[in-house]
């Protein structure tokens, strides 16, 4: 088994501070678009997002990710219309349900409006290409995600190179997590993530996966994005609605390669897997 991060790893989520040794956090994904990979516009109306949300917190998630502009090439989505789709969301979810919210942005103004209305994850796949993204996040004492990408969010890149990517991404998210402790956020408030998917091959996306261990130790807990990605499609051969094994299955891996947080869409199986690996990984211990 590979090493997983040291005794005593913990993460805090606005006013708690959980650890994450043996237990990965669970994040169920709710997306409020109307052209997502997975689903598309499933959970675009209102009422459809809550029931999905009450499912997910039943199922066990751990935190919520509310999104409202997908990661891949699309139509526009402007910075008003993103604000309409998500804050209004936040600020519901934060009254109805005790779980911590994540805002998936790369806008530093979408990021502080959901802060402001109970957010305490700030979720940007562009690896703070705002230049106010920190310093808004700092301001509101909120987690951030450092996630790697190779251009940005919403431009298309299909022939991704490396000389190693592996060790890219490591270096990459290194930078970030410094990046972000000199814009004053605490250690225990930075997440990392490989970003699968994001400009990269499904080659270099499972060797990613398979080399977890190498980024759950740069001194960030490791989030893993795997859920229905392109990859295990490819791998497997099959579309992306029937990639539910294939997803628990790497959810598996990355847990014991060392992630700590799961960004999901199918809570209820994901919770189960990680519950057994957390009860191993303790009798071990």
């Amino acid at each position: 088994m590979a090493p997983v991060p040291p005794p005593g790893t913990w993460l805090a989520l606005g006013g708690r501070r959980v650890d994450v040794t043996h237990r990965a956090l669970v994040m169920g994904i709710l997306n409020r678009t109307r052209d997502s990979f997975f689903a598309p516009a499933a959970t675009f109306e209102l009422d459809d997002l809550f029931a999905r949300a009450e499912r997910l917190v039943v199922d066990g998630a751990d935190l919520l990710d509310v999104g409202g502009v997908k990661a891949g090439p699309g139509d526009e989505v402007s910075e008003a219309e993103e604000l309409d789709r998500v804050v209004p969301v936040i600020t519901a979810l934060h009254e109805r349900f005790d779980v911590p919210l994540s805002i998936d942005t790369w806008r530093a103004s979408v990021a502080a409006a959901c802060y402001a209305r109970g957010a305490v994850i700030g979720n940007d796949i562009s690896g703070f290409a705002d230049p106010d993204y920190l310093t808004v996040s700092a301001a509101a004492g909120a987690t951030v995600v450092a996630t790697h990408i190779r251009l940005r969010p919403r431009v298309a890149d299909p022939d991704p190179h490396y000389d190693d990517v592996t060790v890219s991404v490591r270096e990459f998210l290194l930078e970030r997590r410094a990046r972000a402790v000199a814009a004053g956020i605490d250690t225990e408030r930075i997440i990392v993530d490989a970003g699968l998917d994001l400009g990269k091959t499904s080659a270099h996306s499972l060797r990613l996966l398979r080399e977890s261990d190498q980024l759950a130790v740069l001194g960030a807990p490791l989030l893993l994005s795997a859920s229905n990605k392109t990859f295990l499609g490819v791998m497997f051969d099959r579309p992306v609605t029937d990639r539910r094994e294939p997803s628990l299955a790497a959810a598996a891996l990355g847990v014991v390669r060392g992630c700590r947080v799961l960004r999901v869409h199918d809570v209820a199986g994901t919770v189960r897997v990680r519950d057994v690996l957390a009860r191993l990984s303790e009798t071990a211990a």
